[in-house]
């Protein structure tokens, strides 16, 4: 199967891990939280590489800017709830360091690429 054109972005592939990752991590939140920030934070974790997949597919570099855009508002909103959490004790020190570094690695390559566009 032939690779689609966003997969091959590498700031795509890191948002993407990230996304999963914040998945993983949060599986073990409490079930009150399934609707708070459980919810919350995969959905802004989500929205990074999504946006960045949605823009890929619109027509012209100023659309495509405004999904990075969001993706940058998201990634902010990621690294908030991430902090959040562990204030929480919903995550250990080392699952805080290692998501907070994936965001940095991530947002370092969309600040970038948004930038070049």
């Amino acid at each position: 199967m032939k690779q689609v054109g966003y997969r091959k972005l590498i700031v795509w592939q890191k948002a993407d891990e990230m996304a999963y990752q914040v998945y993983l991590a949060t599986k073990n939140f409490p079930k009150e939280e399934n609707y708070g920030i459980t919810s919350q934070l995969r959905r802004a974790a989500l929205s990074v590489p999504t946006n960045i997949v949605e823009g890929f597919g619109r027509q012209g570099k100023k659309e495509f800017k405004y999904f990075l855009n969001i993706s940058l508002g998201s990634l902010a909103e990621t690294e908030y709830l991430i902090d959040f959490s562990l204030r929480l004790g919903y995550f250990d020190i080392d699952t805080q360091k290692k998501l907070q570094e994936l965001r940095k690695a991530v947002g370092k390559l969309l600040w970038k690429f948004y930038n070049s566009i």
